[in-house]
């Protein structure tokens, strides 16, 4: 008898979720129906600068032919979940539709966090999220004119590269001591810094944004951070982070974690054997997870139990990344983040600025925790491999080939 799973979203989680369950389900138990917030299908959400350079919303979709006309699925663009009732297992779109489940799977993924900072809703003050975000960028973006983004990490320099792209001179904003601070230490954070100004970034750490003022027009005119300075800018570009979409957590009557994100386990599991949550609105035994690698190990889990088979808990004692940011390769392997004691023992590698590696050993055994990389260094498949285990004699060679 063929089953019903809904689910909520179609962004790159919840659609490698359902792409991956129609290549398990060779008995073809589940009828999937999709339930998308967007009006367009899911599409590479982390390539979207490169929408800004040309490429078209076809080249970043993620859902092929083969996709889109498989009997089994049913996508419905723009029909978000308003509520649910788990007691009869049913789900309400915004229009009004009622659909009854057997299995709900949320992957409402996670929205911008704007900070509450005096003229954030002005005319031209932008978030960095959707093709519609980049769009109205481009309408406003002017050749030789200025422009501030706030925040220092991952998106935030996605965004003021593309502005930079688009011939305007970005400023960018950074609360903490230097970019990146989720992901890198000082030291790689320096060889970033780097490159940053050689692109015409200019950076300002250590403070944020106080406020943001309007012109006649009542559009961006002008920005004060908190040290003092004010920047003469066009437009202003919210990249500070984001907060996982778990609205629909009180209807469903869900817990949440500690910093939001539905409360799964590590199956993804909610505390209704019939609800799963992956991605970024999930808080795997209370933490959430803003990268696509973790995403993708959630859909890959969840579609291998509800076809049968054999599924990975969710681990991420090793949070790996490998990024490429503002032309600059930096990566990460085992563990980087050392909260109590005792303190790992930190080994440095540098060329310079030119490149930058670290490895954090344990104190008592001196077997390698993980590092940090940044340039060009080695690659992180043989590192990872090194984590539980003493470090090699070559292990220079390695991190600095």
């Amino acid at each position: 008898m063929t089953r019903t799973l809904v689910v909520a979203g179609h962004g790159m989680i919840g659609h490698r979720f359902a792409d991956r369950l129609r290549a398990l389900d060779t008995a073809r138990d589940w009828r999937i129906v999709i339930l998308a917030e967007e009006p367009h299908p899911a599409y590479d959400r982390l390539a979207l600068s490169t929408y800004l350079g040309g490429r078209s919303r076809d080249d970043l979709t993620l859902a092929g032919r083969d996709f889109l006309a498989d009997p089994r699925v049913e996508l419905r663009l723009a029909t978000p979940v308003a509520r649910a009732d788990r007691t009869v297992r049913v789900v309400v779109t915004q229009g009004g539709d009622r659909i009854r489940y057997d299995a709900l799977v949320l992957a409402t993924g996670s929205r911008p966090f704007v900070p509450p900072v005096p003229g954030r809703d002005l005319t031209h003050c932008f978030v960095y999220r959707t093709f519609e975000d980049l769009d109205a960028i481009r309408r406003v973006a002017r050749p030789g004119g200025q422009g501030l983004v706030v925040g220092g990490g991952l998106l935030g320099l996605e965004a003021a590269y593309a502005l930079s792209r688009l011939g305007v001179r970005p400023h960018v904003v950074e609360t903490a001591p230097h970019l990146m601070p989720a992901q890198l230490d000082p030291g790689a954070a320096e060889v970033l810094h780097r490159r940053a100004d050689e692109l015409g970034l200019r950076l300002h750490c250590g403070t944020g944004v106080a406020h943001v003022h309007a012109g006649p027009d009542g559009a961006v005119r002008a920005a004060t951070l908190g040290d003092g300075t004010t920047l003469d800018v066009d437009l202003v570009v919210f990249a500070a982070g984001i907060r996982p979409r778990d609205e629909l957590a009180k209807p469903l009557d869900l817990a949440r974690g500690e910093r939001g994100g539905f409360l799964v386990d590590a199956l993804c599991r909610t505390a209704d054997p019939r609800v799963w949550a992956i991605g970024e609105c999930a808080a795997v035994l209370g933490r959430c997870h803003g990268l696509a690698a973790p995403g993708y190990a959630m859909a890959d889990s969840v579609a291998a139990q509800l076809t049968g088979r054999d599924a990975q808990p969710f681990d991420r004692t090793d949070d790996a990344t490998t990024l490429k940011l503002l032309g600059v390769h930096v990566a990460t392997f085992g563990a980087t983040v050392h909260p109590g004691d005792p303190r790992p023992v930190e080994v440095t590698f540098a060329d310079g600025i030119a490149r930058y590696a670290k490895v954090f050993l344990r104190p008592d055994t001196g077997t390698v925790l993980g590092g940090i990389l940044a340039r060009d260094t080695g690659s992180t498949s043989p590192l990872r491999s090194l984590v539980g285990r003493p470090p090699p004699a070559d292990l220079e060679r390695l991190l600095l080939p």
